[in-house]
């Protein structure tokens, strides 16, 4: 069996502003089961990145370990790409990012990889606020080794075995917002009319970028009892609002009544556009994003779309005051500026 798409496209298939189809967005086929929300996922970013008019070499993206991990292959073969070890691909992100801040980059990684081995990684990612867009793709179970619950798993959810998990989930979206990430956004694979645009602003953002999407695992978690089954999420879904991301130098647009939109002004002069459903919802003031969160879960729902952003938040390299020429570029004379430069800085420290 061939994993490799057919070169053949429609020749009116319409391009974007750099000259591309869609098809050059594409990676390989998909080795996933059929209906997976992973793949789904994956759409949704290459639409997104098409729409953005981004370079695909000006993306890294990087994964760790499982059936989500996987997916880098199947989304932007003309971009950077490096698979690490199961729960460790913040630390590659971290180090690739330092060496060179002109890419975006994007981390893709699953409930497991990013809940339980990667927890670590995954905090010192966003106490840093790292410069990248980072999507989990939630199923709440083990996909690779057969379907065991995961640590977002919900108490009481019952797994394919008829198994009920006795142990409370680990909610993502809201320890990302009370850890300080500055763009944390919650979707559904299913909903790409809400997750395409919540990608594109997260590639805008000056900062760790969360995304956690639900995405029901066809195989293993989509039974009955599950809580991140399809049915189930679209039963309890609760959208905060219907959004849209407008890019910078395009006109702004909105067909809602005066008083019911917020738009959120980015640092370089993009926006979202937000149609608030929520009451007593701000997505600027982290607390407000926290109780909309947590009366949600109370009320057995799950809350999607744009929780909580900081547009005037400083990334990793500010605060480390980096150079603004990527490291890698830096030539020798740049690196070691001679022996006067040093009694410079010697003497500044006396």
């Amino acid at each position: 069996m061939s994993y490799v798409r057919p070169k053949f496209r429609h020749p009116e298939l319409p391009k974007n502003k750099l000259g591309y189809t869609i098809d050059y967005y594409e990676g390989t086929l998909s080795t996933l089961c059929a209906g997976c929300g992973h793949d789904s996922i994956s759409a949704a970013i290459i639409q997104g990145c098409y729409e953005m008019n981004i370079e695909p070499h000006r993306l890294a993206k990087l994964s760790g370990i499982g059936c989500s991990s996987k997916t880098p292959a199947y989304f932007l073969s003309n971009s950077h790409g490096f698979n690490s070890v199961h729960g460790r691909m913040p630390s590659v992100a971290t180090g690739a990012n330092m060496a060179n801040r002109d890419l975006i980059y994007f981390g893709v990684s699953g409930d497991g990889d990013t809940a339980s081995i990667g927890m670590g990684q995954f905090v010192h990612a966003i106490r840093r606020n790292l410069n990248m867009v980072y999507i989990v793709m939630n199923n709440g179970c083990y996909g690779l080794t057969k379907g065991q619950d995961s640590a977002t798993a919900d108490a009481g959810s019952k797994n394919k075995t008829g198994q009920v998990n006795l142990f409370e989930s680990i909610d993502l979206a809201s320890l990302a917002i009370e850890l300080g990430a500055t763009y944390v956004a919650q979707s559904f694979s299913g909903d790409k009319a809400q997750l395409v645009p919540l990608i594109k602003a997260a590639m805008k953002h000056p900062g760790f970028a969360f995304i956690n999407v639900i995405s029901p695992c066809v195989t293993f978690n989509n039974n009955v009892g599950s809580t991140k089954s399809y049915d189930h999420v679209r039963q309890h879904v609760e959208a905060t609002a219907t959004m849209d991301f407008v890019p910078e130098m395009q006109e702004i647009t909105t067909s809602y009544g005066e008083g019911s939109t917020k738009q959120v002004k980015m640092h370089d002069g993009s926006y979202i556009s937000l149609h608030k459903l929520s009451e007593d919802w701000d997505p600027l003031d982290r607390q407000s994003a926290m109780n909309a969160v947590l009366n949600a879960k109370a009320k057995n729902e799950i809350l999607t779309g744009l929780l909580y952003v900081d547009p005037q938040t400083e990334d990793l390299h500010h605060l480390l005051q980096t150079s603004d020429k990527p490291l890698n570029t830096l030539t020798k004379e740049e690196l070691c500026p001679g022996s006067e430069a040093l009694k410079d800085i010697n003497a500044g420290l006396r």
